[in-house]
C-alpha cells in the first residue's frame, strides 16, 4: 500500500528557501554595509566609513592616552596627493608604521578622521610589492 504525500509540504518548503533567498539578495545588496573609501573620497562623508590608505608621517602621539595621529593619502598616489589626518586609540598592530597600507572605521569630523577603538587593521605588505621577474 503506497501513501500519497500531500503537496501542501512541498509548497511550504518551497516558499521557505524563497523568503531565505530574498533575504540573502536584499542583505547582500543594501545591507547597511560600511562604505570603505580612499581619503581623496572622502570629502564631507557623514556616517561611519572604513578609510584605506598608506601611512605617511610623522606618527606622533600615543594610541592608548590621547591618541596617535597620523597622516593617510591613497595608495598609489603621488607624494603631493591628498591626505587626511586620522586621530586613533586602541591596539596598534604590530606591522604599524609610515608606508604601509592600513583601514580604519570612524567618521570624519572638523577635517580628523576619527577612528573607532581598535578598529585598525594593517594590510599585508607582500600583496603591494612588485612582482619577482622570472629567472630564465
Amino acid at each position: 500500500m503506497t501513501r500519497k504525500r500531500s503537496p501542501a509540504r512541498l509548497v511550504i518548503a518551497l516558499s521557505i528557501a524563497a523568503v531565505l533567498a530574498v533575504f540573502l539578495l536584499y542583505t547582500s545588496i543594501a545591507g547597511g554595509g560600511t562604505p570603505s573609501l580612499k581619503p581623496s573620497q572622502l570629502g564631507s562623508q557623514t556616517g561611519e566609513v572604513s578609510l584605506s590608505g598608506l601611512v605617511v608621517g610623522p606618527v606622533t602621539g600615543d594610541a592608548h592616552a590621547a591618541g596617535l595621529r597620523f597622516r593617510l593619502r591613497d595608495v598609489g598616489s603621488s607624494a603631493n596627493g591628498k591626505t587626511v589626518a586620522v586621530l586613533y586609540t586602541g591596539s596598534v598592530p604590530d606591522l604599524f608604521k609610515v608606508g604601509r597600507v592600513l583601514v580604519v572605521s570612524g567618521r570624519f569630523e572638523n577635517g580628523t578622521f576619527v577612528a573607532k577603538r581598535d578598529s585598525m587593521v594593517t594590510k599585508c605588505p607582500s600583496k603591494y610589492s612588485a612582482a619577482k621577474p622570472a629567472n630564465g
